[in-house]
């Protein structure tokens, strides 16, 4: 063996490189559950994305770790950092896209939502006109049954418009992820030395 290097330098190195590989699996198991999420989401956006976000967020957050600047290695350095902070960005918005379709502070769309609300009335109106003769005998039945379409109509008017604004929130907590990870990293490495 003709190894000069110390015991514990060749030990540290594989640990890192293990964390390393580690840490893009996670982030690319997350990433790949985050676009499933999206592909296979239909309609209004529900709860359940919130409750899908944070979890694929717990996940980010436990198994990785924010990418380290090394010596030489600025490439790899920005692209990890571009690979977390695009996760946690996805990871977000699909947090916040039941709360941008539902609370307008949050995403206003004023015109959006009066179309929608449009949208919702003349839904009424047609399941008026499809129950016809069955409104005069159940007024209760028809009312729940012009109600539901409306409320169905609007939803899924809202959630297309929030899908649509969804990746400007996802680049947003992306950007804003890469910032603070790279000024945390950059006051870390500034400080050790």
């Amino acid at each position: 063996m003709d190894d000069r290097s110390p015991p514990g330098a060749r030990g540290s190195v594989t640990a890192a490189a293990d964390r390393g590989a580690g840490n893009r699996a996670g982030v690319l198991g997350t990433a790949l559950a985050g676009v499933l999420a999206f592909a296979l989401s239909s309609g209004s956006w529900q709860w359940f994305s919130t409750y899908i976000g944070v979890t694929l967020l717990t996940v980010v957050l436990a198994f990785t770790s924010p990418p380290a600047p090394l010596p030489g290695t600025r490439s790899g350095y920005v692209r990890s950092l571009a690979v977390q902070s695009l996760v946690i960005g996805l990871c977000v918005s699909l947090t916040l896209a039941p709360a941008l379709q539902r609370w307008p502070w949050l995403l206003p769309m004023p015109g959006t939502r009066t179309e929608c609300a449009h949208l919702g009335d003349y839904a009424a109106l047609q399941a008026r006109a499809a129950l016809g003769d069955l409104g005069g005998r159940g007024g209760t039945a028809l009312s729940y049954a012009q109600q539901d379409q409306s409320r169905h109509a609007v939803a899924d008017c809202l959630s297309a418009t929030t899908t649509l604004w969804l990746p400007v929130y996802a680049l947003a907590a992306a950007l804003l992820t890469a910032l603070g990870i790279w000024w945390v990293t950059g006051r870390t490495t500034s400080g050790t030395r």
